[in-house]
């Protein structure tokens, strides 16, 4: 019964890691800035993917100075089209849900969610069978956000970046 009690004690004051202080709650689905382009899109956030994804359209890989390049189309929720061009970081092989392995473009992109705003890798990819044309994973979301799978649009961004 002393153990109980001395165990209890001491996870009721062992400081907390995690506050609500140091990160931002957010739902599944929020409402998400692309910065620079200033482009509104509507995002899946989702804890079970890695990393984060792109609708595009017209990928176009090209060389510029001798490093790889890429140009792409994004359409916000107005249905404004907004093109980019962007530094290839990198490729990688994606395993679909029904088994098949895609290799995708990844670039860098700043994405603000509320008043969080932070650079992120995306791989750019053909979403047009989903409901929301960008996927926010787990690599953007750690150490700013905690995921409420019960709310929606909880948030609005308004990020401050130079």
């Amino acid at each position: 019964m002393f153990f109980h009690l001395l165990t209890l004690l001491f996870f009721f004051f062992l400081p907390s890691t995690v506050t609500a202080d140091t990160k931002s709650i957010i739902g599944w689905i929020e409402p998400v800035e692309i910065v620079n382009g200033n482009i509104l899109l509507q995002a899946k956030i989702d804890t079970g993917a890695d990393s984060s994804s792109l609708h595009c359209e017209c990928i176009t890989p090209y060389e510029r100075d001798g490093e790889q390049w890429v140009k792409f189309t994004i359409t916000d929720i107005d249905d404004q089209s907004i093109s980019y061009e962007k530094k290839i970081l990198r490729t990688t092989k994606v395993k679909r849900h029904f088994g098949e392995v895609q290799e995708r473009i990844v670039v860098r992109m700043g994405i603000c969610i509320g008043d969080q705003y932070g650079e992120t890798d995306v791989s750019l990819v053909d979403r047009s069978g989903f409901n929301y044309s960008l996927l926010i994973g787990r690599k953007y979301l750690k150490d700013k956000f905690i995921v409420d799978p019960g709310e929606t649009f909880i948030s609005s961004p308004k990020c401050k970046v130079d």
